[in-house]
């Protein structure tokens, strides 16, 4: 299998036009500010070969033991799903809005 070549690089969100530089150790593929992500992976994260290009709505919250928190989107446009780890610069009451948001659907 071939290598994908990770992009790691700051981008204004598509939702709130925040500026978000590029991360540290990994491919950051949400905003740090709203959690709204781009639809830009195709198979695997960073590959950036998605031509859907729709807005991902941050529409979940779930805990893995070894990763940590992981949010869970959802592609206004073509409906795809996939799940991003929590970076450690995001926006903590952002994290806990979507947690708390997700705990009253399921309520």
């Amino acid at each position: 299998m071939a290598r994908i070549r990770k992009i790691n690089q700051a981008f204004q969100c598509s939702h709130c036009g925040h500026f978000n530089p590029p991360a540290a150790g990994t491919c950051r593929n949400h905003c740090q500010k709203c959690l709204y992500s781009r639809h830009v992976d195709l198979k695997l994260p960073g590959d950036r070969a998605s031509v859907c290009q729709g807005l991902m709505e941050p529409v979940g919250l779930e805990q893995n033991g070894k990763k940590g928190f992981i949010i869970l989107h959802k592609c206004l446009k073509c409906g795809q799903q996939n799940s991003n780890l929590i970076a450690t610069d995001d926006n903590f009451d952002a994290v806990i809005k979507l947690s708390q948001r997700q705990n009253l659907d399921h309520a």
